[in-house]
């Protein structure tokens, strides 16, 4: 059973009712965490695009454009490899900030248990989270989610050694929250407009 299916076919249905009673410090909901990931990233406002393949990835990114009528718009990246993944769309991009509003990046890690995305100095450099685009389009793959924050960060020190990667930061509050000011780990956060492209890897 593919994502896909797990996520809108198969398995126990949790009812957003369910979410919406459970405290912050209640136990864990026990589903796979593809699904729990959706739940919370939806509920924290973001849009989440499922693809299985990279044709999908590629209609729905102009879907995305077309629907926000961004044709004329550079796209900012400081990831060179999105430029070329993406260089047949026909889309201009820039690495200067001021000639963009709209950011596409990649990501460490999908952290299920917040519904959050994980980003570090490989995405964002030593910028702050209120620093970037107020649109973001964030790709990545499903087996980059994880159940948590510990989880990602045991991942990346094992991944790069003696090279950890700083400015290591979350990207959760896709619509303004009074949470904003208490969460450390989105320091200098700001409410954004997330996409999240997520391509099927399993």
């Amino acid at each position: 059973m593919g994502v896909f299916d797990k996520l809108f076919g198969g398995g126990k249905k949790v009812s957003k009712e369910t979410l919406e009673t459970r405290g912050e410090h209640m136990p864990d909901l026990k589903i796979p965490v593809d699904e729990k990931f959706t739940i919370y990233f939806k509920k924290n406002g973001g849009k989440f695009i499922y693809c299985e393949d990279d044709l999908e990835i590629s209609e729905t990114l102009q879907n995305i454009i077309s629907e926000n009528t961004w044709q004329q718009h550079l796209f900012y990246t400081l990831d060179s490899r999105l430029e070329n993944k993406f260089a047949s769309e026909k889309i201009g991009f820039t690495q200067n900030r001021k000639e963009s509003d709209i950011f596409l990046t990649t990501c460490e890690h999908l952290i299920a248990h917040n519904g959050s995305i994980l980003v570090c100095s490989n995405q964002i450099r030593e910028k702050k989270l209120d620093e970037l685009p107020s649109n973001l389009i964030v790709f990545a793959t499903t087996s980059q989610l994880v159940d948590s924050i510990s989880e990602a960060l045991k991942i990346i020190k094992e991944k790069y050694k003696k090279n950890i990667p700083n400015n290591i930061t979350t990207l959760k509050h896709f619509q303004p929250t009074p949470e904003n000011k208490n969460d450390f780990l989105s320091y200098g956060s700001a409410s954004k407009n997330v996409y999240l492209l997520l391509l099927e890897d399993y």
